[in-house]
Order: structure tokens, then C-alpha cells, then sequence
């Protein structure tokens, strides 16, 4: 084992944040830590590494245990360079490394073989430590640093790069490359995805997947949870919670769980309120009094189930609209973009057009100029030629990830109202409270609330436009992960037109249908979500390979293929996607439904090993009947999943 976290509990004042905490971490068990903003998941990182005392419980490791610990949005604050500062990882091998030079050059003096005692002495301590230094890695030095450096994006940065003058960002993937380097043997990431783009992320997965150590992650990144993780710990109305699996096993669970809860609470309810009925009706009456008297005893002997608590409040909203747009949204023409102090342009010929109803999505690698061109739709940044054109009655709501529009000292209510002071105070204190905005609340200077407070009052002030046209930059940053899926659904719903920019894959795969690719020299276009243009990609890779064999000699069968496949048109090409969303679909919705049968049958068998429920027989009979019921149902779930999979 390597933590054990036993009954800890945080109070800030007299409001509690954490309340008997307790699970474990096993070598190599990836452990996704999750919960709402403010649940004190960072809190109790924070304890375990150190940095906070908790007002009661125990944390224990052994002393050889190493804890790398990296908080949220923690940059790397030096005034080395990138090199020295990662070298210094190694500082023990590489003054090793340095000894061993000394004793080749002594190994190496003929006036040292006159002392045939020292001589031997040098070569015994040469031996040792060539081993020592062979099995710590010392040989893969340079190669580690390379390696972590490339994977986190430092790959074209000189090494002489002087750390203190990199953005806040990219100090923050330095610290990461940092601690990875360390490899301690338990990892602690505080919302490790901030400021990684896409190939970043990716590679971070797969080094993840391949470490060594334990991990214990802090995530709203639900792509990444699914993809590293294999145990989910939820905090939850301060206390926490274990499930084997990754992010949607855990989903999967906790609502077929609380499903079947909710059907026990509910059939019971529905036993007391016929008891009670019969109780009131026969108590009095002389011939039924002792079977109401009987019941009456049974009634309070029962051992009565507490109402399932589900989900914590989440915020809620919608996107309307006034009125529609006309077909032709946006078309952009052979735009570029140069800031004056550069000499080569951000980026240059971007041409894409968007038509009502879409949903497009906008990627490319960080510092590639997504935001610039998504102000410069807005007239927020000049560009430098081509054309920008708006469709007939668009009207545009801007979601800036920096929340550059909201005013630091206004409070909630005022920033709201000042934006639209043509509403009654009771509706806007309706809408903040939608986004969880209630009482005091509204009174919070804007310049004191959390990223995600900021985000949603930004939100908040969005929907209220009732635009026809969202851009959308970052929507999902500092969004918990209830808050993510609130949005989505309030954009899936939407009738207006959407382009928006993201590094959230699973929110990509959710809401795009067209992805545009941003890159220096223009645009690359895919019709489909976040996966199936990686799919697409590696078939293009694929056809390339294939087609370079074919020059070399080779059989060229990709080829061959595709001139025998038939040509789609771009509207074939569109239906067959909203095909393959409904089948999509329809299988989310029977695993849901397998799921649900699963946690059904699962309460139903824990029922059976009660000592009290199995030396009842009429009861195990019931329940044997009823278990018999919904395993036939699961088995035609399975076959209708199967059916939709072949």
C-alpha cells in the first residue's frame, strides 16, 4: 500500500469541507479523484502531501514512499534555465557520473598502480558505483530529459531558455515535466490538463498509462479520467466514496445504484403506507384489532430506509433565441492574421463557412491563434486581408475564456444588471440562482469569485442574450464536471449555430459535427466529431504508407480500395453521420439500460446474504422471483446491444 488516508476531516470555521475521508492507494493503481468545485478535493491533496494540517484522521505512508505532488496551476518559479532546472532532477547521478570520470583518470595514473592496496581500492569503488549508477538510470539521463521536454511541447525551446521569462502556462507544463522526471512513487496531479493542448494531452496519457508509480488525480477532464484511471473517488457532500472502473463506469454505477435504492425506498414506502391503511382501519373495530395490533408491531419494528439522496443541485439553463438567422451564418475568406512586432503571420489563408444550425469546432495546437481569429469575427482583433462576412439577421453571443468582459468591481447582481437593466431584479436573481447564484451570493464582488464562479456568471450573462450565433472560447475551463454536462445539454438543445473552441475531448466528441483545423498556412476540415477525425487521420497515414510502398514496389491494396469504393457526396457523407449518432445513440441507451439491470440485480443478491432476508422464505422467494424477472430483461438488452454492434 502505498497511502492510506484514515477519517479525515477539514473545517474552515464552523463550515465543514471534508468528513471522514478513507480510502487507499495501491503501487501502480490509478486513482481519478472527483467532486463539484468546493467539495475539497484540493484540500485534501493538500494534506496529504503536507502542505495543510487536517483537524482530525491520519495519513499514512512508508518512509521510503516519495510523493510528487504538483497543485493546481503551479508554475515553476526559477531563474535557471529550462536544462539546469531539469538536470537538477538528477543532480545526485550526474555528480556520480562526475566521480567516475575522477576514478577513470586515477584508474588511468601509472603511479597509482605502484600502491597495489589503493589501486585496488579505486578499482572497488569504480565497480560499485558503475552499478549503482547503471541501475538508477544514470545512462538515460539526457534521454528522459529530451523525451519529457518533447512530450510536454518543449521540444523546439532552446535549452538555454531562461524559465522566468515563459508564460504562466508554460511554467505550469515545466513543472509538470519536472515532477515527471522525478518519478516518485506516488504522483499527486491537481488538475493537470490546464494549459495542455490536444497533442500534449495525449501524449501525457500514454506516459500516465506506462508509469510505474500510483497516481492520484485531481480531473474536469473526462476524456482524460476514462483514458488513465481505474478507480474513481468521489467526494460528495464532504465525505468519499470508491468505484472500481474509470469516469463512465463510475457514472454507469452511481445512477444504477441510485435507481435500484430509489425502487427499494419506494416499494417500502408503498409496504408502510398499505400497513398504515390497514392499521387505521381496523384498530378499532373488535374482530381485526389484534391482526392491526400485529401489523402495528411489524410496522415498528421495520428497520426503515432513508430517502436516496441523488444528485447534488446543479445549475440549469437553456440557449434561446429571438428569431432565426438566415441559412449563410458566416463566411470567412482567405483570412490572415500578423501582429506588428512579428514578422510572419500568425496564420494565413483560413477559409471556412458556416451554415444555420451547425456545430463546428475549432482546434489546433496552443499559440496557433484560435482566440485571436475567433476576436477577430467579433471585431475584437484586425486582421490583416481577406474577407469576413455575416449572414441576414445573426445576432452573436461572445464567450471570452478570459472574462475579459466582466467588470472586477461589480457584484453578481450588478454585472447582470448593468448588462441588462431593461429586466426586473426578480428575473435576473432568477437566472444567478439557475447557475447556483442564491441569497448572498449575488452580492460577491466579481473580483473575488473562483474560475468557475467567473465562468458561470459569464454563462449566465449568455443566455440571456438570446443570440442566434455562439462563439464560444474554452466553454468548459474551470467547469466541474456536473457543471460540463449542464452545458452540454443546454447546447445540444439550442436552435442557433455554434463555433467554439475546446481542448475537452469528450465535450468535443459530444457536440461537434465539423471540425476546422487551424494551422499556420490555413485550414484542415472533417466532417464528424473529435474521434472520428483521429480515425480519419490515421486512414490518410495509413493511404500514405500504403501509397509510398506502392512507389517502392510494393502491393498498394489501400489504394486499390478506394478507387473501388464509390465516391460520397458531402450531404451522403452528413446523412451517414447522423446515422451512425442515432445508432450511437441507441447503444449509449441500452448500456445505460444494462447498467441499471446490473445494479438492480446486484442490491437484489446483497439482499440475499441478510441473515435477516434469508431466513425469511416467503421473502427469498420474492426476491428470487424478482431477480429471475430482470436477469431475463438484461439478457434481452444484450441481445438488442449485440444485434446493434454486429
Amino acid at each position: 500500500m502505498l497511502l492510506q488516508v484514515s477519517d479525515v476531516s477539514k473545517s474552515y470555521g464552523v463550515s465543514k469541507v471534508l468528513s471522514s475521508i478513507t480510502f487507499q492507494v495501491q503501487p501502480r493503481e490509478r486513482v481519478g479523484l472527483v467532486g463539484v468545485n468546493g467539495a475539497g478535493k484540493s484540500t485534501l491533496l493538500r494534506i496529504i502531501a503536507g502542505e495543510m494540517s487536517a483537524d482530525s484522521g491520519t495519513i499514512y505512508k512508508s518512509k521510503e514512499t516519495t510523493i510528487g505532488y504538483l497543485a493546481q496551476s503551479s508554475g515553476l518559479q526559477s531563474d535557471k534555465t529550462i536544462d539546469e532546472e531539469m538536470r537538477a532532477v538528477f543532480a545526485h547521478l550526474i555528480d556520480a557520473e562526475k566521480e567516475l570520470r575522477t576514478l577513470e583518470q586515477q584508474i588511468a595514473d601509472p603511479n597509482l598502480h605502484a600502491d597495489e592496496k589503493q589501486y585496488q581500492s579505486v578499482l572497488d569503488r569504480y565497480s560499485k558505483l558503475s552499478d549503482w549508477f547503471r541501475e538508477n538510470g544514470g545512462f538515460e539521463v539526457e534521454t528522459r530529459i529530451r523525451m519529457i521536454l518533447h512530450g510536454m511541447g518543449f521540444g523546439q525551446f532552446p535549452p538555454n531558455t531562461i524559465i522566468s521569462t515563459l508564460s504562466g502556462g508554460q511554467k505550469t507544463r515545466l513543472a509538470l515535466a519536472r515532477i515527471l522526471l522525478q518519478a516518485p512513487d506516488l504522483l499527486m496531479l491537481d488538475e493537470p490538463t490546464n494549459y495542455l493542448d490536444i497533442e500534449t494531452l495525449t501524449w501525457l496519457e500514454d506516459y500516465l498509462r506506462g508509469y510505474d508509480g500510483g497516481i492520484l488525480v485531481v480531473s474536469h477532464d473526462r476524456y482524460f479520467l476514462d483514458a488513465v484511471v481505474q478507480t474513481i473517488v468521489e467526494i460528495e457532500r464532504h465525505a468519499a466514496r470508491r468505484y472500481t472502473g474509470n469516469y463512465s463506469r463510475f457514472i454507469e454505477i452511481k445512477a444504477a445504484e441510485y435507481e435500484a435504492q430509489m425502487k427499494q425506498f419506494d416499494k417500502q414506502q408503498d409496504e408502510i403506507a398499505k400497513l398504515e391503511d390497514f392499521i387505521q382501519r381496523n384498530i378499532v373495530r373488535a374482530s381485526t384489532t389484534k391482526r392491526a395490533q400485529s401489523r402495528r408491531k411489524a410496522l415498528e419494528k421495520m428497520d426503515r430506509l432513508d430517502k436516496p439522496l441523488g444528485d447534488l443541485k446543479k445549475a440549469s439553463f437553456s440557449f434561446e433565441i429571438e428569431r432565426q438567422s438566415g441559412n449563410d451564418v458566416l463566411d470567412v475568406n482567405d483570412v490572415s492574421i500578423r501582429f506588428p512586432e512579428k514578422q510572419a503571420p500568425l496564420f494565413e489563408h483560413v477559409s471556412f463557412r458556416l451554415e444555420r444550425g451547425e456545430n463546428v469546432a475549432l482546434i489546433g495546437p496552443n499559440g496557433i491563434g484560435k482566440s485571436t481569429l475567433l476576436k477577430a469575427l467579433v471585431d475584437q482583433q484586425p486582421y490583416e486581408q481577406g474577407t469576413i462576412r455575416w449572414g441576414t439577421n445573426v445576432k452573436i453571443g461572445y464567450y471570452d475564456q478570459e472574462h475579459t468582459g466582466l467588470n472586477k468591481a461589480n457584484t453578481v447582481l450588478e454585472e447582470l444588471w448593468n448588462t441588462y437593466p431593461g429586466i426586473e431584479e426578480a428575473r435576473i436573481r432568477t437566472v444567478l440562482g439557475n447557475f447556483l447564484f442564491s441569497g448572498d451570493d449575488v452580492k460577491k464582488k466579481i473580483s473575488t469569485l473562483s474560475g468557475g464562479e467567473r465562468a458561470r456568471v459569464s454563462l449566465s450573462k449568455l443566455m440571456l442574450a438570446h443570440a442566434n450565433m455562439l462563439i464560444l472560447d474554452e466553454p468548459t475551463n474551470h467547469l466541474d464536471l456536473y457543471s460540463k454536462e449542464v452545458l452540454e445539454s443546454a447546447l445540444i438543445d439550442y436552435d442557433g449555430t455554434l463555433l467554439f473552441i475546446s481542448h475537452d475531448r469528450y465535450f468535443l466528441n459530444k457536440m461537434a459535427e465539423r471540425i476546422v483545423e487551424l494551422g499556420p498556412e490555413g485550414t484542415q476540415h472533417f466532417l464528424g466529431n473529435y474521434d472520428e477525425m483521429i480515425q480519419k487521420k490515421r486512414e490518410t497515414e495509413e493511404l500514405q504508407l500504403e501509397t509510398l510502398s506502392a512507389l517502392q514496389g510494393k502491393p498498394n491494396k489501400a489504394a486499390a480500395a478506394q478507387e473501388a469504393a464509390p465516391v460520397s457526396s458531402y450531404e451522403a457523407d452528413k446523412q451517414a453521420k447522423r446515422d451512425e449518432r442515432n445508432r450511437q445513440r441507441k447503444q449509449e441507451q441500452l448500456e445505460n439500460d444494462i447498467a441499471r439491470l446490473e445494479g438492480e440485480i446486484s442490491v437484489l443478491e446483497e439482499q440475499l446474504t441478510d441473515p435477516a432476508v434469508y431466513n425469511d422464505y416467503v421473502q427469498v422467494q420474492k426476491i428470487q422471483s424478482d431477480l429471475e424477472s430482470l436477469k431475463a430483461q438484461l439478457q434481452e438488452v444484450y441481445t438488442a446491444w449485440e444485434e446493434l454492434l454486429a
